[in-house]
């Protein structure tokens, strides 16, 4: 038997590095309530548990997301589960932009209204969600998720840009050009991860916190559902990262 060549061994699996600890808030900005329950809310707890500060701005209130609920009482329902599911985590600013949950359209106006975020925010680290056209080069995104994703990456810099989008400085939002990073959940170029072992308990229960939603996605016990997946996405994940429980970002300083 001949020893295997450098073509034949097993690839090397390319490690992540420790997500930056020396900031003090931080703003996640998403399309959907749920979106970052699948996959961030285990960094989040950490993190406030660590005593930093957590907002949460998302441009739709997910009205369009259960086919058997008219958008106006969907709304209001994922509204109130948002904000419950963001409170185990430890966070207690959650704002709504109110875009038209699976019509948001990248643009100027996007880009204002998360630029606004930032400034009255003013945080150093900004979270988002996978903005490219697919997952894994696999399964095709969602509009709503592209256009959110890539107007938070261009509004971190115009947010500190007073020239851009004038009017908000009129409104006295001043220009914050404090955002030191932009983090992107569920990126296909992961490139930094934290721990998620002491906070993987606490996302379990803020995603079963949308249990409406849960429910109308699978016939599967909730609880059975949310553990499972998150589980199997830390440990996948703490494979590049030490083998222990991770969420993973792809990091991009500014």
């Amino acid at each position: 038997m001949t020893e295997p060549t450098i073509s034949q061994a097993e690839p090397t699996i390319s490690q992540l590095q420790p997500m930056p600890d020396d900031w003090q808030r931080a703003l996640a900005v998403v399309a959907h309530p749920d979106d970052l329950e699948y996959g961030c809310a285990a960094a989040i707890a950490s993190w406030t548990d660590a005593g930093r500060e957590v907002s949460y701005v998302l441009a739709t209130r997910g009205e369009a997301g259960i086919d058997t609920l008219e958008p106006a009482k969907c709304g209001r329902l994922r509204e109130r589960e948002q904000r419950a599911s963001a409170a185990v985590v430890g966070v207690t600013e959650v704002d709504f932009l109110d875009h038209a949950d699976g019509v948001v359209e990248y643009g100027p106006a996007l880009r204002r209204d998360i630029a606004a975020a930032v400034r009255r925010y003013r945080p150093e680290l900004v979270i988002t969600l996978n903005h490219r056209d697919t997952w894994g080069g696999t399964f095709w995104n969602t509009p709503d998720h592209v256009a959110v994703g890539r107007a938070t990456l261009d509004a971190a810099g115009d947010a500190g840009n007073r020239w851009i989008f004038p009017e908000l400085t009129e409104r006295g939002l001043e220009p914050w050009n404090g955002v030191r990073w932009v983090a992107v959940a569920g990126s296909s170029n992961l490139t930094h991860a934290v721990d998620a072992t002491a906070g993987l308990e606490r996302a379990v229960l803020s995603l079963l916190e949308h249990r409406t939603y849960i429910e109308a996605l699978t016939d599967e016990d909730p609880e059975a559902y949310a553990r499972g997946l998150l589980t199997g996405f830390a440990e996948e994940t703490g494979k590049r990262f030490g083998d222990r429980p991770a969420v993973a970002f792809e990091l991009f300083p500014r």
